[in-house]
């Protein structure tokens, strides 16, 4: 009789860590592998193409099944025959957009697990992160498994990690389903496309020299092969007999190198070992976060056009400022996890796996201009800076027919949004009455499915919105409780910025806005040399003007200098 297959699936498998659990598991040959991911093909580097992956995959041991988390009949499907699920996919936790974490960290892994009950799947390993204790602000030493989930998260993906993490420790017996949950602190290693390019794009900018906070917050990072290994010592530890897996299952656990260091030397150890100075100049946290704070309101508001995720949000000053360390014991215990490569081999690995990265290798000259890197280089950069000029001409029209129509005229907004109805039902009716074909011009017809919303889609929406509710309640809650005064700022300022913006008429702020949005980004990208040399000269000029009347500069002011060189000159 034929061996029965026993087969693994990992969703998220095209990501950084995943990866490398898949070719273990492969290697290992205890299971075939199923690697669930959202595109609709699987792309393989050369290596990998040249690796057991490609030879797995052409063999039949693994397979790719394009899945979406967020469609139940999707998982379903990927589920079929499965004995062990890894469930490692998760959005860019640096893009803070609480609706796309709810729906893949918590309504995604609520339909991994009634997939997994449903079809009695034996067991779940879910990868959660070390950040579903952590609030933001207090630092975490040798931290394990009793601290408790935050009143309030760093960030939204934080919150739903956390709370996808509770609903699998929940689901844990469920049909004779055994879960338990993986918490790797700070992933690094060959493979990764966050950590160690960024690293090197701030060196080659010149912003690597900045050290933000006082260097000495301590981190315990982890080798990524060490991360699938202790995947591995979990599923091994839930499919064992008795006491072993009943130890094992329905609890999490925290996953590090097992050697803490500080962070910032952590960092200069990648920047050296590539051939770049190590960050020597401290700049206070405090000093960072007003700006963070602003880059981030100009990507919420610019998100949809094409600008890029920016590197300086707040929540990752936090994380780069403050002290974050992990207790493995009870890893080792329940799951006998003990890191397989040490941090210093771990180091040398990732750092000669980018050789292309190395500050003596020579880089092209097409870098993007600076004007371009602020509006994120994407749809927004190419429409502002008139580099799409059919673009652009079309945003100006639209603009300006926006400004003649509802805001030149006076209008209430009840009016204008009236006329903007009619506009449009004008329009649609004209298309609609349209020809297929006008001097052998084919014309595009709006189906109708362009205005429906499925009942998924419903679904969601109605999800996000309650979850975005109750996450803004429990704002409220602790704005409530008197003590959290980052908070009570926030809203105050926020408050002072909105009564301004209301003192200054729709009509000026239009105009002024829009001749500088598409006139200041082009002079810039234009004459970016002259101005990048006037900046210091007028902010020194002004320092000694200052100088004059206080007898000596402020080390505040001379730290502002730093953090405006370091996002707009350097």
């Amino acid at each position: 009789m034929a061996e029965e297959e026993r087969w693994c699936m990992v969703t998220g498998g095209r990501g950084f860590a995943a990866r490398h659990l898949v070719v273990m598991l492969i290697k290992y040959e205890m299971f075939k592998v199923r690697i669930a991911d959202l595109g609709h093909n699987i792309v393989l580097d050369p290596e990998e193409e040249k690796g057991v992956l490609g030879e797995t995959l052409r063999s039949g041991r693994s397979q790719y099944v394009s899945t979406d988390l967020r469609d139940k009949s999707q998982v379903l499907k990927a589920c079929q025959g499965v004995e062990v699920v890894f469930h490692m996919a998760a959005p860019d936790s640096s893009i803070n957009n609480h609706q796309l974490h709810h729906s893949v960290n918590v309504q995604g892994t609520k339909n991994i697990i009634d997939a997994c009950i449903e079809l009695k799947v034996k067991r779940l390993v879910y990868t959660s992160s070390p950040s579903v204790v952590f609030d933001g602000v207090h630092g975490i030493f040798n931290g394990d498994e009793s601290l408790p989930y935050p009143a309030k998260h760093n960030d939204s993906y934080s919150a739903t990690k956390a709370e996808g993490e509770a609903l699998v420790i929940k689901s844990n017996g469920s049909n004779g389903l055994l879960t338990c949950c993986i918490r790797p602190s700070s992933i690094f290693g060959p493979g990764d496309k966050l950590l160690v390019p960024s690293l090197v794009a701030a060196a080659r900018a010149g912003k690597s020299k900045f050290i933000i906070g006082d260097g000495n917050n301590m981190y315990d990072f982890t080798y990524v092969e060490n991360v699938a290994h202790a995947h591995i010592c979990a599923e091994r530890a839930l499919a064992s007999q008795g006491t072993v897996a009943e130890r094992a299952a329905g609890q999490a656990y925290f996953i590090t190198n097992m050697e803490p260091m500080k962070f910032w030397e952590f960092m200069s150890l990648i920047l050296e070992g590539l051939g770049y100075e190590r960050p020597k100049i401290k700049i206070p946290a405090l000093v960072m976060m007003p700006i963070a704070h602003m880059v981030e309101l100009i990507y919420k508001l610019l998100a949809p056009y094409g600008m890029k995720v920016p590197q300086l949000t707040p929540s990752r000053i936090r994380l780069l400022s403050v002290s974050r360390t992990f207790n493995c014991s009870k890893a080792n215990d329940c799951l006998g996890y003990t890191p397989i490569v040490p941090l210093q081999e771990g180091l040398r690995k990732t750092i000669e796996s980018y050789p292309h990265l190395r500050a003596d290798v020579p880089t092209t000259n097409d870098r993007p201009s600076k004007a371009a890197l602020l509006l994120g280089n994407g749809k927004v950069a190419d429409t502002l800076l008139w580099r799409n000029k059919k673009q652009t001409l079309t945003v100006l029209l639209i603009l300006a027919a926006f400004f003649f129509n509802f805001i030149a005229t006076g209008y209430t907004i009840i009016t204008a949004v009236s006329k903007l109805l009619l506009a449009a039902s004008i329009f649609l009716l004209i298309h609609g009455k349209l020809p297929e074909k006008i001097l052998g011009y084919k014309i595009e017809k709006i189906q109708e499915s362009k205005f429906r919303i499925s009942e998924d889609m419903s679904h969601q929406v109605a999800m996000s919105v309650a979850s975005g509710w109750n996450y803004a309640i429990i704002g409220l809650k602790s704005l409530c409780k008197g003590s959290d005064w980052i908070l009570f700022l926030k809203v105050v300022l926020s408050l002072l910025a909105l009564s301004i913006l209301g003192a200054v008429s729709l009509h000026n702020v239009f105009v002024i806005g829009v001749s500088i949005a598409f006139l200041a980004f082009v002079v810039y990208e234009k004459k970016e040399e002259e101005i990048d040399k006037l900046i210091p000269k007028i902010l020194s000029l002004g320092c000694k003007l200052k100088s004059c009347n206080s007898g000596k500069t402020s080390d505040s002011k001379k730290l502002q200098h730093c953090v405006l060189r370091i996002f707009f000159w350097n």
